[in-house]
């Protein structure tokens, strides 16, 4: 029987999958910027009123300065390039960029450590690569020059995903040896929402208007994704983390899908099948580099969000 923690962890991983859908939503209502802005303030608010308020005198500085930066800087690049997006269906592209990260992780690591890995990792991570240019170029085909024309779309919001998934890559690497145990969560989230909030005021985008619909759609956002955060931080206590190691790697699947529920779009066969191979690469990497003994302790840093 699934005990309460593993069931936290369940949820959490379910909530994350909403929320690419619901950020998009509330950045159609407020603005990229300032659609941020608010959801990381309400998830900010949520975390200390769970969480408890947190003490600076708690983290090391050496964790809070370069686990802060690189925090901070993947929310940001991600809750932009969804917000950015020319459209619903570009967004769930850029979401999908995103998910590279898991793949990432393991080839930062694998180079990091200069120790023999599986010969799968190699063409495991190729294959994820090959999922997302799949995902670009939709029915036109798996090419270089259609996957050229459709970034040049919006080079911009390309850039900011896939650079977003390398971040987050080193954070998962990075944290796992500065953070010791430590939690400093929600003190990133609040500094996300601060530089999201300077980011606004320095912009140009419009003034934001507050509806009944609009504010629900916020307050559920901030509220989803503050909450897999909390369940997620029970479940790391005394879950099964390999079962929610691996359900954690079909994320991609369950976030298309809720995602393309929640927007209102259909996708087609060609974007299935890139999510299908970005989840068969990262999972496979996983699997391939796993440490049996350690499980728990990788989920805690690297986390199954996004």
């Amino acid at each position: 029987m699934v005990n309460k923690n593993t069931l936290c962890g369940i949820a959490a991983i379910f909530l994350w999958s909403c929320l690419i859908g619901l950020a998009r939503s509330v950045a159609e209502s407020f603005g990229a910027i300032g659609g941020a802005a608010l959801v990381y303030t309400v998830a900010s608010l949520f975390l200390v009123l769970v969480m408890g308020k947190p003490k600076l005198s708690e983290f090391t500085p050496r964790y809070l300065l370069v686990g802060g930066a690189l925090f901070v800087s993947y929310e940001i690049c991600l809750a932009l390039a969804l917000g950015m997006a020319n459209g619903r269906h570009q967004a769930l592209e850029m979401a999908v960029i995103n998910y590279l990260w898991p793949a990432l992780t393991v080839l930062i690591a694998v180079i990091a450590s200069k120790k023999p890995t599986h010969w799968l990792v190699y063409p495991s991570i190729l294959l994820a690569l090959v999922g997302v240019a799949w995902t670009i170029t939709g029915d036109s085909g798996l090419s270089l020059e259609q996957l050229m024309n459709n970034v040049a779309t919006n080079p911009a919001v390309y850039s900011m995903a896939f650079i977003g998934a390398f971040i987050w890559a080193i954070y998962c690497n990075v944290t796992k040896v500065l953070a010791k145990g430590q939690n400093a969560i929600v003190l990133f989230f609040i500094a996300t929402a601060s530089t999201l909030w300077i980011q606004y005021a320095l912009s140009s985008e419009r003034e934001m208007t507050f509806t009944l619909e609009s504010t629900f759609t916020l307050l559920l956002t901030g509220i989803v994704m503050g909450s897999g955060y909390a369940l997620w931080n029970v479940a790391i206590l005394r879950g099964n983390m390999v079962l929610l190691a691996t359900l954690s790697y079909f994320t991609p699947v369950f976030s298309t899908v809720f995602s393309s529920i929640i927007l209102g779009i259909s996708l087609s066969l060609p974007f299935w099948q890139g999510v299908a191979m970005v989840t068969i690469g990262s999972l496979i990497c996983w699997w391939c580099t796993r440490e049996k003994s350690n499980n728990s302790k990788v989920l805690e840093q690297v986390t199954a969000e996004k």
